[in-house]
């Protein structure tokens, strides 16, 4: 419990803040190149960045790839209306949906839809492929609807700080 609230409660000053700025931009950049930016030593550095990595705050470090490089420029976000709100319904799709690589993210959202899923796959036949041999296969959807992005105006991973 009070690992929880401590993360909470984390105090992040102008120089975690900077930190994370640059982090996020190039996660590659090396703590020397931090350190110079910032008028602080390496060691001063490697200790804050260690230290938003144990609170918690950096949870991971990846290689963002161009979908339209590895055929998976079609995205689709679907939304989802399940039968019945039953707990246990809830828990089974959950479960299962996380398993359905062209799902890169799901949501679960109030409204007149359940679920909002965000979906990457080559072209609208493979869409389509993905909807009736996987999607409306999984147990308890009532319906689906489907919006197709034309494109993107925005799009960032990088979070305000």
């Amino acid at each position: 419990m009070n690992k929880v609230k401590n993360f909470l409660q984390m105090h992040l000053d102008n120089t975690d803040k900077k930190i994370l700025q640059k982090l996020q931009k190039n996660s590659k950049i090396t703590n020397k190149e931090l350190s110079n930016g910032l008028s602080l030593s390496v060691t001063a550095v490697f200790e804050r960045i260690k230290r938003l990595e144990r609170n918690g705050v950096i949870s991971d470090y990846v290689a963002l790839v161009k979908p339209d490089k590895i055929e998976k420029a079609f995205m689709v976000l679907t939304q989802i209306k399940l039968v019945q709100h039953t707990k246990s319904n809830v828990i089974q799709f959950e479960a299962e949906v996380v398993k359905l690589p062209e799902v890169l993210e799901c949501y679960h959202v109030s409204g007149e839809y359940d679920y909002i899923l965000k979906v990457r796959v080559k072209d609208m036949e493979a869409y389509r492929e993905f909807m009736l041999t996987k999607l409306t296969n999984l147990e308890h959807i009532g319906s689906t609807q489907s919006t197709f992005i034309i494109s993107s105006v925005k799009s960032t991973t990088a979070l305000p700080l």
